[in-house]
């Protein structure tokens, strides 16, 4: 058994029981020199209706809101890793992970027998009596937090819990206001559409009210930015004369904030809200020491500091185990989704006893947080995240692949910026570098649906949706990113001699 587990976890292994067919040999329509790692697991048959009858319900009646990636949307049907595989049996490397959520790999063999062993056990009591799965993995999740961040309150979904951190902070402080960056992704609630400063996600009614902005710290797109500000492998090719240890840029963007703070919101404020790496907007990171500075101001007019890590948790930017350990500061609240249960449906808010306490004045409820479910899913994927080494996987495979796209950032113009930390990386799409304006949306299409063709998923982001996001699961290899990084050279190819015909 421990030798098929290896396998499966390699991402070769083949599964066990269900009807089986063969993996179909791609015939991309975009001529690339790239071989896809191979891969010996096989999908079941696909057995549902056909493609074009789930395309007619789904315009029928699945919200139009819901809206679906590519030309012709994907037909999804089994998941292995790192790998997707259709309806066709055509196979894909996921670089997107469900928009950061499948940390540890689709189906990861832990997780799945672990789910399914409760499933036949226990799913659902709510709170109000005990079960052993809460108690034991609020133990465990806690452990992976500094002092005095020892108290959990699980949710459902990464909306949930910051509108739950937002509405703790005004509980707390018994003030109101809170500030978070311009192009900031915290949820779309109503509660949580005002510190989220995306204007694709505002839909024209009253949300936001107390939440204020203030300019994102930047330093590819802003007004300030050098060579040596963030906290990654690559930098951007932007130029300065900063000495060591001194950062310009970090200096007139906390001018920026303290101008917020004295201009925007009262004397006392409720809290400051930011991801350490800004997901949604494009993997944007800020100059080192610049979430530190801004804690401090925080702290100084009454506030708490929330910390979303939503994205950045769980390992995936490497060097830690929480994006906020990258900037040296500890939060007074903390926010988790995403890559805390695989894909399962979980949230948390982590906080100190204190804060905690001032929900507790009255009662607040929760159906499904925290389920015998959740908690051994979450327990499952931490164990995962450990047993694999998929911390120093993030480390070491995003490492690499942020040094070979910096590469095609310096052959073709239209590669802007090449951002990020661990596997938390964006690649930036240009008109050119001097304008850095974006490249315009339809061949910024054109270059993502060649990638899909062949046989490569990403996603996308950024305030002109101008960012390729790359956040695939932490299970990838280096294999795989050699494969990813010479597609997305051929559909860069293909731009360019198409951009060269015209």
């Amino acid at each position: 058994m421990a030798m098929g587990l290896g396998q499966l976890l390699r991402g070769c292994g083949r599964r066990l029981g269900g009807v089986a067919f063969r993996q179909q040999k791609w015939k991309s329509s975009v001529p690339t020199q790239a071989k896809m790692p191979p891969c010996d697991f096989v999908p079941e048959k696909y057995e549902s209706y056909p493609y074009e009858h789930m395309q007619k319900i789904r315009e029928q009646n699945i919200s139009p809101s819901l809206r679906m990636y590519y030309k012709k949307p994907l037909l999804l049907h089994q998941g292995h890793m790192q790998w997707l595989f259709d309806y066709e049996g055509r196979r894909y490397l996921d670089l997107f992970a469900g928009i950061v959520t499948v940390g540890v790999g689709h189906c990861h063999p832990k997780v799945t027998m672990a789910t399914q062993k409760q499933l036949a056990r226990l799913w659902h009591t709510t709170n109000i009596y005990m079960h052993p799965s809460i108690q034991e993995y609020a133990e465990k999740l806690t452990s992976l937090f500094p002092d005095p961040l020892k108290v959990v309150y699980l949710t459902n979904s990464g909306s949930e819990a910051n509108d739950l951190a937002m509405f703790m902070a005004r509980l707390y402080t018994r003030n109101f206001d809170i500030i978070s960056f311009r192009g900031a992704y915290h949820g779309g609630s109503p509660y949580t559409l005002g510190p989220t400063s995306i204007g694709l996600y505002k839909h024209g009614v009253a949300n936001g009210f107390g939440c204020s902005t203030t300019m994102l710290p930047d330093v590819f797109r802003g007004p300030w930015g050098g060579s040596h500000c963030r906290d990654s492998p690559v930098q951007t090719i932007r130029k300065c004369s900063c000495s060591e240890g001194v950062c310009c840029a970090k200096d007139q963007y906390i001018e920026q904030f303290k101008d917020t703070l004295n201009t925007s919101v009262p004397r006392s404020i409720a809290g400051f809200i930011a991801e350490p790496i800004q997901g949604v907007n494009g993997a944007v990171q800020y100059p080192r020491s610049f979430l530190k500075e801004a804690y401090q101001l925080v702290r100084e007019r009454g506030g708490v500091c929330i910390s979303d890590e939503v994205q950045t948790g769980f390992g995936r930017t490497g060097s830690h185990f929480w994006g906020f350990q990258t900037h040296d500061v500890v939060p007074d609240i903390v926010t988790l989704s995403k890559g805390i249960g695989n894909g399962f449906p979980m949230a948390a808010v982590v906080t100190t006893k204190e804060i905690a306490s001032s929900l507790a004045q009255n009662l607040h409820f929760n159906t499904f947080g925290g389920s015998p479910l959740a908690c051994v899913v979450g327990a499952a994927v931490l164990d995962a995240i450990e047993e694999d080494g998929l911390q120093k996987n993030s480390e070491d495979v995003g490492t690499y692949m942020l040094l070979e796209l910096a590469k095609l950032r310096d052959e073709f113009k239209i590669v802007g910026d090449v951002r990020g930390k661990g596997l938390m990386i964006g690649v930036e799409m240009v008109t050119d570098k001097d304008s850095r304006q974006p490249l315009p949306a339809e061949e910024i299409s054109q270059i993502w649906e060649d990638c899909r063709d062949m046989g490569v998923l990403i996603g996308r982001g950024g305030l002109y949706s101008q960012t390729f996001r790359i956040k695939p699961p932490m299970c990838i290899t280096k294999k795989d990113v050699d494969f990813a990084v010479e597609v997305f050279h051929s559909a860069l190819q293909r731009h360019t001699a198409g951009a060269a015909a015209k």
